[in-house]
């Protein structure tokens, strides 16, 4: 069919979808190049940071961290920083700006904000016992 002859709402809602699809997909700005390079030094970080820390309770699966905690299981997904409680989805759990940041920072070896946020989030899925953000906490127990 020529592009002429489709009529004008099917192609502006056909359009629509499209981009929406093209947003969700670039959602939280997630690199879309997060390459698999990136996904292994996140990867060797982790593997680096946990036995200091002393957490034995995560394992990596491709571009995943499996966390079994007390509360429940999670995964983060170590390109986008998503993370999921199994049986319940997507945590609403969202880094804080540097700007609102509180006086204690701890940096981690890489000064990535991305990096940063997925190895907060495994450590603090990781002893989910110590949480106190009510959100965060509501979600769990819920």
């Amino acid at each position: 069919m020529n592009i002429t002859e489709v009529p004008p709402v099917f192609f502006s809602e056909a359009m629509r979808d499209i981009d929406l699809l093209v947003s969700a997909a670039h959602y939280g700005s997630v690199d879309p190049e997060a390459s698999l390079s990136t996904i292994e030094m996140r990867t060797a970080l982790i593997n680096v940071l946990l036995p200091l820390l002393k957490i034995d309770n995560v394992t990596i699966n491709k571009s995943h961290a499996l966390i079994k905690g007390e509360f429940g299981e999670y995964t983060v997904h170590l390109g986008s920083g998503v993370a999921h409680m199994q049986a319940k989805g997507m945590m609403p759990i969202l880094p804080v700006h540097s700007s609102h940041r509180g006086r204690v920072f701890l940096p981690f070896a890489d000064d990535d904000l991305k990096t940063a946020e997925v190895l907060t989030k495994i450590v603090m899925l990781a002893e989910d016992k110590k949480i106190k953000d009510p959100v965060i906490l509501g979600f769990i127990r819920s």
